[in-house]
């Protein structure tokens, strides 16, 4: 399958020009879409999540607990952090978190 990109942000259009099925040139006709309806806001106050709904109906259980969750994320931010403090000493920029 072949796409052809047209127009940018939210008017950007995906036309079909090539046929996955045979591989054939097509006439172009539009297969992706921005829909605004769909956008998520930039900025969420709260994310909350509730799990007790995979765990009835899925049987869902958790591998590791809160504490080692955050001790996972903590460490990971640590890495990172040394990461870029390594890259920036050698005089490349990263990206500044503000968070």
């Amino acid at each position: 399958m072949e796409i052809q990109w047209q127009g940018s942000g939210v008017d950007e259009i995906g036309l079909l020009v090539k046929s996955a099925e045979d591989g054939k040139l097509t006439q172009p006709r539009p297969i992706v879409r921005v829909l605004p309806r769909y956008f998520r806001p930039t900025e969420v106050d709260t994310l909350l999540g509730d799990p007790s709904k995979a765990a009835q109906k899925l049987g869902w259980k958790p591998k590791i607990s809160f504490e080692e969750l955050v001790a996972e994320m903590a460490q990971e931010d640590f890495r990172t952090a040394q990461r870029d403090q390594l890259v920036e000493k050698h005089g490349f920029t990263t990206f500044q978190y503000h968070e």
